[in-house]
């Protein structure tokens, strides 16, 4: 079965059989997917992590409809009613949604229509008309021999509807014809939508109407829906402001017409209409038009999904600001800015509030309090968070730089999730004696020296770069950025004497609990000085050693290679391939001598290596980049975050103006862009480039650096259009 589904997978995705069986077997062996990616790449002839998750995905879903196939087919079997004919059907079946065609008319189900007529004797009626054979007598002497007061058949009418009942049922349970309106459905419906005026009982928000308005009388076809449109309709139809139907040509009933009816008989031909006429109204239309708006939904969640993913990653990959002590402000208006300075590696140096805004407006205190901090403690960067009051103490921040602290910096930072994590169980170990309000303007702090080992101790739903996030499958959503998060980790690596609990939990194989343990070990043995000595972590066995040790960096120990990429399994490799140009393991801490084996390392060729050493090419070819540059941090090549002096204000802008801003967000119709004032821009997708885009993330990403045109500004909303030069 393993291999017909291999089989299947590698036609779905282009792929070798042998790399989809092989990565199959890996994943059944319990290997995580940042290590089959990074050092099973000889097996699975270098699939990349997106590739490996899909053929995980895939191998789900294939899998799971093969447990569908066989409940069906011994539940219809329960039944007596299972052919041969019936269950090769089943099995042939390539999708979820055929396998429920074939299952309709067996699943049990509510009292009916139908259900009555069978209970009340009619099936053999409607039999005698589905058949379409010629009639010997009128169809209305033929319904009376079928009349049974005791049963509620009083007329040949009662009759007759009740066999109509019964063949409306079984046009809308028969898999031809369901996929024949669904396919039509999907290429010739409209979806249409329209306001529901608020009612005088429950009067809505105009503000939170207004976000519909250009749904009010909207109508688009089912295959052009893109998915923020969907997301944005479900929304309002939740909401009570929009009414949602989905409309299909009278065209449908006309073919579906002319594949049931094929009876020359004039009365059975007219019945048998007047059948498909109700089952396709009543039974037919409602069922497929769920199906669709389920499959509209589906979709647009996972683009939603794959957008948001996309995006925290980006994010998780900025580069860290190091070696700066950083002062960060949570900002408030009558509660007050909380203050946090934070030293080069992130430990907590002085925390304070000011309240420099409304309604105290101590503007000359709270300067003199910042003032003392930077002198105090060589302040290089001010972290300010760009929630309430983010603005105003922006320009707090910029006026203490024009006073006389020119070596000063700022920048704004996305406080998103920094209250979830004040009060989070990992706020309370860290900080157990700080105040929860203050517990924020650390995180904001930290985020600018390493957004990866900050935002990995908040849920990543909270961190709200993307669109509709809370309209979509939590629990797939969840699963995704877990999925992220873990593979912006491990590409990373992680400092095995640094890093935290919240950090560890995301390497490769590494359990939430095993992290803890491993802190718990750093704790009390005073730190590791190998990697081996995760051997000796409780918990911590050889499959999850094997997982996990290329991920984890030990700096300055015995072992050299403990600080690189190269996985403990390959150090003999590595230590044969530095012999071979008359070096060891030794000259790759030592800075002369790392430079010189830089050189000739440059001078080998992977192909020739491989061969002579008996070795797989890709293996080797990692191992030589890993031992140029031991303990490298992929982000280091990232741009660096727009720091600032001064503040720009929405009344400073002026159409034509071209600016520096950093990409805050990406969605499907475009990219918002922080150019240092009250809001965001929009760079919509038209006016990203001169060709044409299909996705905004094709061309810019959260976090990067991009220079802008102001296009438009509108003054009324505060609303700012910008082109990317």
């Amino acid at each position: 079965m393993t291999g017909e589904i291999a089989a299947q997978i590698a036609q779905d995705t282009g792929l070798k059989k042998r790399q989809v069986q092989n990565t199959i077997e890996l994943l059944d062996g319990g290997n995580t997917v940042p290590f089959i990616a990074r050092y099973r790449k000889e097996l699975t002839g270098e699939l990349d992590e997106v590739q490996i998750r899909d053929v995980a995905a895939r191998l789900k879903q294939l899998r799971n409809l093969q447990e569908r196939k066989a409940d069906v087919i011994r539940l219809i079997e329960a039944q007596g009613k299972l052919t041969d004919e019936l269950q090769a059907a089943i099995t042939a079946a390539t999708t979820l949604q055929a396998v429920e065609d074939l299952y309709r008319p067996y699943r049990q189900k509510r009292r009916t229509r139908a259900t009555v007529a069978r209970e009340r004797g009619l099936e053999p009626l409607a039999e005698i008309l589905w058949r379409q054979e010629p009639l010997a007598r009128p169809l209305i002497q033929l319904a009376a021999d079928f009349l049974n007061p005791d049963q509620e058949v009083n007329s040949p009418e009662d009759a007759l509807q009740g066999a109509s009942d019964i063949i409306a049922e079984g046009i809308s349970d028969d898999p031809a014809l369901r996929e024949l309106v669904r396919r039509f459905t999907w290429r010739h419906g409209i979806l249409h939508t329209r306001e529901i005026p608020p009612s005088k009982d429950a009067p809505q928000d105009s503000g939170q109407r207004e976000k519909y308005r250009m749904y009010f009388d909207y109508q688009e076809p089912v295959r052009t829906l893109v998915s923020h449109r969907i997301l944005a309709i479900n929304r309002g139809e939740r909401e009570g402001v929009l009414r949602v139907s989905l409309q299909v040509p009278d065209q449908i009933l006309e073919k579906l017409t002319a594949q049931v009816v094929t009876s020359s008989d004039p009365e059975i031909a007219e019945f048998l209409q007047q059948a498909c006429i109700d089952g396709y109204q009543r039974l037919l239309a409602p069922s497929i038009e769920r199906e669709i708006r389920n499959q509209l939904t589906e979709s647009a969640e996972a683009q939603a999904i794959s957008v948001f993913s996309l995006n925290l990653r980006n994010l998780l990959l900025q580069p860290p600001v190091t070696d700066t002590v950083v002062l960060g402000i949570d900002p408030a208006f009558r509660t007050g800015c909380k203050l946090a300075v934070v030293d080069g590696t992130g430990n907590l140096l002085e925390t304070g509030t000011i309240y420099p805004h409304e309604p105290q407006h101590q503007v000359e205190a709270a300067l003199a309090v910042l003032s003392r901090l930077v002198e105090k403690y060589q302040v290089q960067l001010i972290a300010i968070g760009n929630g309430t009051a983010s603005r105003e103490t922006e320009g707090l921040v910029a006026r203490l730089i024009q006073s006389g602290h020119s070596g000063l910096s700022y920048t704004i930072v996305n406080e998103a999730g920094a209250s979830v994590y004040s009060a989070s169980d990992i706020a309370r170990e860290e900080f157990p004696d700080l105040d929860v309000s203050l517990r924020g303007a650390v995180s904001i702090a930290r985020r600018i020296q390493d957004p990866l080992a900050e935002l990995v101790k908040i849920d990543p739903r909270s961190i709200g770069v993307g669109q509709y996030q809370h309209d979509v499958h939590q629990g797939q959503l969840a699963e995704s950025l877990k999925d992220v998060v873990e593979s912006a980790v491990n590409y990373v690596g992680v400092d095995l004497n640094t890093a935290s609990a919240a950090l560890l939990q995301y390497v490769a194989g590494i359990s939430p609990t095993v992290a803890k343990n491993i802190v718990a070990y750093r704790t009390e043995q005073g730190g590791f000085t190998t990697r081996e000595q995760l051997l000796s972590v409780p918990r911590l066995g050889p499959k999850t050693y094997e997982q996990c040790a290329g991920f984890l960096k030990v700096k300055s120990g015995p072992q050299p290679l403990d600080y690189t990429a190269v996985h403990p399994e390959s150090y003999s490799l590595a230590a044969e391939i530095l012999q071979g140009i008359g070096a060891d393991v030794d000259g790759v801490n030592n800075p002369e001598g790392l430079k010189k084996i830089r050189v000739a390392l440059g001078k080998l060729d992977p192909r020739t290596v491989a061969a002579q050493l008996g070795a797989g090419e890709p293996t080797v070819r990692d191992i030589i980049a890993a031992l140029m540059k031991p303990g490298r941090d992929p982000r280091e090549a990232m741009p660096k975050p727009v720091f600032r002096k001064d503040v720009l204000s929405f009344a400073d802008l002026r159409e034509g103006m071209v600016l520096t801003g950093t990409v805050s967000n990406v969605v499907d119709f475009g990219a918002f862009v922080d150019i240092g004032v009250e809001r965001n821009g929009l760079i919509h997708i038209s006016q990203l480039s001169d060709q044409y885009v299909h996705h905004p993330s094709e061309i810019v990403a959260v976090g990067d650096v991009v220079t802008v045109e102001v296009l438009e500004l509108d003054h009324e909303r505060e609303r700012i259009a910008l082109r990317k030069v």
